[in-house]
This record gives C-alpha cells, sequence and structure tokens, in this order.
C-alpha cells in the first residue's frame, strides 16, 4: 500500500479519505487554514468562527470524557436548536462516539423505547424535559448533562452543561483513528406509525447524504439555513455537509413564518430548505419588502408543490427539489427550477433506482410502485436498524434497500412520489394518492395546510377524510370548498369526509401524525357531504 492510500486507510476511490468526510478531521481541518472565518450565525446574534467552534467543541469533549465517554460510545442529547445542540452534536463525534439525538417531544413510553433502545449512559438534555426521566425506566441511562434550569431524578448524576468545559490537554488520544465507515450517529424515524426506528449512520452516509455528489449545486460559498431540529437529518445533515465543505450555516430554534425572512436577510443565508407545509405558510402571508431583501439564491422545495413558480418569482429564488430519507443520500434530484410539475427530479450518478411491486418485480413505465434504492458507493447508506434485525433485514431484503415510498417514473426518466405505500387510499376500486388530494386542498386560498387519510366505508375499502387547518382569520365553508375540489380531481377523489381544525398534529419535524387522523376517524365535528345532500358529478368519457 502506498502513501496515500495509507493515509485513507483503504485503497478503494469511492471512499473518501478521513479528512474529508469525518468531522473530527474536518473541522480540525477549517480551523487551521481559516480559523476566522465564520462558521455558525445564532439567533441571539452571536457569531463563531471556525477556529472558535474547534475551541468550543474541544472543551465540552474534554468534558464528556471526564464523564467516562469513549471511542465507540453512544451519548444522547435531547435539545432544540442552539449552541449547545450543536455543540454537543459535535464534541460527541470529535471524541469518536456515536451522536443519539432525541426528539424534544418524546415523553413516557415513547422516550423509555429510545433510551432503552439507544444504549446510552449519558444524556445532555434541556433541563425543562428532564423530569420527563422520574416515572419511566431508565436504562442504562446514569448522567444528565443539564442545559438550563430543571432537574432530574436524583438517582441520577446530573450536572450543568456549562461543568464540562475542559481544554485541549484533557482531550484523550483516539484508540484508532476514525474512519468513514464507523457509526456517527443514530437517528430515530419520527414513529407516525410505529416504534421510532434507530437509523445507524456512518460518516460516510451522514456526509453522502446532502452530500457534492447530489446538492453539487450546494458550495463552500454558501450559507445555508438550518431551522430543521437537530434530533432530524434535515438539523444533523445540513450543519454536517456545510462543515465538510467549509461553508457555513444559521441556526434557527425552529421555522417561524414571520421571522423567516428578516433572519435570512439579517445572517446573510445564501440557501435554505423549505418543506411544503412551510412554502404554502410564507406564500399565504402577506407581500413584504423583506421577502426580496435577501441574499438567498436557491430553495428546496420538498415535495415540489404546485406553486413552485409562484414561490421561485415572487421571492427571487430558483427552485430544486429531491427526494431523500434519513435512510438513503438524495437518490433523485431535480435540475433547477423543475418544468415538469409533481416530479421528484432524476436518478443522481452513483445510485441505482427500481420501482416494483409487492413481490420486488419491476414495474412498467407510468405504473406504480415502491423504490428501492442502492449506491455504488460502499457506506453511502445507512447499515441498519440498532438492534432491530427484524426491520433491517425487511428493508434491505433481496439487496436492495426499500424505502416504503409509491413512485410511478415518465418516458423522460422523471419520478414522481406517489404516496408512503402505507397511506394509499382505496375507494370502490379506485387507488388514490393522498398526497395528490392534500395538494388540491392546499390549493383553495382559505387552507393552510391539509391530510388525507382513509376512513372505513359501509361499502367496504375506503372513504376519504379530509383534516384542514384554515388560513387564520378566514373562515372555511365545507361545502364551497367541496365544490372547489370537484372542478380540479376526479370524482373518486372528491372527500366525502370533512375536518376543521386549528392545527393539524405534527411531530417536531413537521409530518402530520396521521395515524392519529386515521384512529380518530368521523369524529363529531366532521361533515359529511353525503349527509349533507351535497352530490358529486361523475365524469363521463
Amino acid at each position: 500500500m502506498n502513501d496515500a492510500s495509507a493515509a485513507k486507510g483503504h485503497s478503494d476511490p469511492r471512499v473518501l479519505d478521513r479528512e474529508t468526510c469525518v468531522l473530527r478531521y474536518s473541522l480540525d481541518r477549517w480551523a487551521a487554514a481559516r480559523a476566522d472565518d465564520a462558521f455558525v450565525f445564532f439567533e441571539n446574534g452571536d457569531v463563531w468562527s471556525f477556529g472558535e467552534v474547534r475551541r468550543r467543541t474541544i472543551a465540552i469533549a474534554a468534558g464528556l470524557s471526564r464523564l467516562g465517554v469513549d471511542q465507540g460510545d453512544h451519548v444522547a442529547m435531547c435539545l432544540p436548536n442552539g449552541r449547545e445542540a450543536l455543540l454537543t452534536f459535535f464534541a460527541i463525534n470529535y471524541l469518536g462516539a456515536v451522536f443519539v439525538p432525541f426528539n424534544t417531544a418524546y415523553k413516557g413510553n415513547i422516550l423509555q423505547h429510545v433510551i432503552g433502545n439507544s444504549d446510552a449512559e449519558v444524556i445532555v438534555m434541556h433541563g425543562q424535559l428532564a423530569g420527563l426521566l422520574a416515572d419511566i425506566d431508565r436504562a442504562r441511562l446514569r448522567t444528565v448533562v443539564l442545559v438550563g434550569a430543571g432537574a432530574a431524578p436524583p438517582e441520577l448524576e446530573q450536572l450543568p452543561f456549562d461543568d464540562l468545559e475542559g481544554d485541549e490537554a484533557q482531550l484523550p488520544q483516539l484508540r484508532r483513528p476514525i474512519e468513514p465507515w464507523d457509526t456517527q450517529s443514530i437517528i430515530y424515524t419520527s414513529g407516525t406509525t410505529g416504534p421510532s426506528k434507530g437509523v445507524l449512520s456512518s460518516y460516510l452516509h451522514l456526509y453522502t447524504n446532502p452530500g457534492p455528489e447530489s446538492w453539487h449545486f450546494v458550495t463552500g460559498e454558501d450559507r445555508f439555513l438550518v431551522n430543521m431540529p437537530m434530533f432530524h437529518i434535515g438539523g444533523v445533515g445540513l450543519s454536517n455537509a456545510m462543515l465538510a465543505r467549509g461553508g457555513s450555516i444559521a441556526m434557527m430554534e425552529n421555522f417561524s413564518t414571520e421571522a423567516f425572512w428578516p433572519f435570512v436577510a439579517r445572517t446573510g443565508c445564501t440557501a435554505v430548505f423549505l418543506l411544503g407545509a412551510m412554502a404554502t405558510f410564507l406564500l399565504k402571508q402577506p407581500p413584504s419588502n423583506a421577502e426580496r431583501q435577501h441574499s438567498v439564491r436557491l430553495a428546496f422545495l420538498v415535495p415540489l408543490t404546485g406553486n413552485h413558480r409562484e414561490v421561485a418569482e415572487r421571492f427571487g429564488v430558483d427552485i430544486y427539489t429531491i427526494f431523500n430519507m434519513t435512510e438513503v443520500s438524495t437518490p433523485i434530484v431535480s435540475d433547477p427550477n423543475p418544468h415538469k410539475p409533481g416530479t421528484c427530479g432524476k436518478v443522481r450518478p452513483g445510485v441505482e433506482v427500481r420501482l416494483v411491486d409487492d413481490h420486488d418485480c419491476e414495474v412498467g413505465i407510468g405504473e406504480v410502485g415502491e423504490m428501492l434504492v442502492r449506491t455504488d458507493r460502499p457506506w453511502a447508506m445507512n447499515h441498519g436498524y440498532y438492534k432491530n434485525p427484524e426491520a433491517t433485514a425487511e428493508a434491505w431484503r433481496n439487496g436492495w434497500f426499500h424505502t416504503g415510498d409509491a413512485f410511478r417514473r415518465d418516458e423522460d426518466g422523471y419520478y414522481y412520489f406517489v404516496d408512503r405505500v402505507k397511506d394509499a387510499i382505496r375507494r370502490r376500486g379506485e387507488n388514490i394518492s393522498s398526497f395528490e388530494v392534500e395538494a388540491e386542498v392546499i390549493a383553495h386560498p382559505d387552507i393552510l395546510e391539509a391530510a388525507a387519510v382513509g376512513v372505513p366505508s359501509e361499502f367496504s375499502e375506503d372513504d376519504v377524510l379530509v383534516a384542514v387547518a384554515p388560513v387564520p382569520g378566514r373562515p372555511v365553508d365545507p361545502a364551497q370548498l367541496t365544490r372547489f375540489l370537484a372542478e380540479r380531481m376526479p370524482h373518486f377523489m372528491v372527500p366525502r369526509y370533512l375536518r376543521i381544525l386549528d392545527d393539524l398534529p405534527k411531530t417536531p419535524t413537521e409530518k402530520v401524525r396521521k395515524h392519529i387522523l386515521r384512529n380518530e376517524g368521523v369524529t363529531a365535528d366532521t361533515w359529511d357531504r353525503e349527509v349533507a345532500g351535497l352530490r358529486i358529478r361523475r365524469q363521463r368519457l
């Protein structure tokens, strides 16, 4: 093996060297080359350079080491976005330990499940959440590091976050170099349909997920807004990706419609990531000067909504879209300002994609099938679900990762998301995409957000129920909304039931908890168009 191969630790050109994709070495590299250049902007106005981030990261890493955290150990975190969350993430990985973030909304049995599954002995936790540990089985947990006021159960060792700080001289030597294939994080799925699963991500997977091969239009000159939580791939992945590129980030605790444009303007963001609902919220705000007085040049819009051209024109940005999830690494990516409505884009280089039926047999052009993915680069996708061999085997059967998402592709190679396989609705012999129903409902000017689910029908199969949240100050007339939809969609897709709610039940990552709506079914406050006598004309050829 030559000197270059020895430095990389392998001879496979597809697997990047440690300095490129391992967080510790990336941070060291940029802090040495550009110590005074800004890396992170916070909501309170603080700005930290690469050198400052490295110094603070090492201080926290030294403190975690004093608590017994060693290379390869799992360390949990339950914090909102902010300086402590970023430092905790970086410090855990700087030690070569595994970063295990928890959703800040977890409590009770859900919190108990992830604590038990994680094997973490140390958790860094917001003080206001620490009391949630009192009434659950804490498994191997022994130490709680508290951010802010609060107290953990007295049986646990606890100390303030500020007491962690040490210096570089106290930092232990690594037992061995941190490798690209080592586990960097365990990120739990949102658990909208069942117990959360811990996704095992290597350093090379987390690097590749929003990496230069797929997000090739994001460079080290960009400053990316991080407003997705640090227990989500959107928060962890973006922070990691911009560090690897030598770019910078601006961190918000969470998405805020009113604060969005002022914050990105003040911090000089050039790139933002918008879930479809976020874009809808911004579009339904009254126009303002702030929405054009910014440095943003590109926006990811996921999924690509029917109003993406309006987003581009109103806010003066280029629109990109992708298909991605925690387990994969952006297999589908679009060109700027996609011309095909509803597309996610095409397969990127280095990835293979198949659309298959229930038996993993490939479906034809225009037919709907579950998306299966694999990559040419080793370790560029998840390597399983932690302590869940059954789920791992099910997801990775036949040598392909099964996404659980239904897609179709056209003759030009563009892919279109249809639905989560488990969210598809079947009504009187017709397959209905809840995603497509929701897109048409949100097109109504009085609707802020919508979720479509199937509920049992007296005629077998499903009827369509849509829960909506109105734009504040705009009442929704169910009959008028139904007539609006009847002009825009096939008769069999027009919902029978409408529920009007102040807010839809969601996870902190803004995913609607459809299982709650599905389980609640037709409630006393649900409007039924058949009871109302509103008939929908069946289209005839």
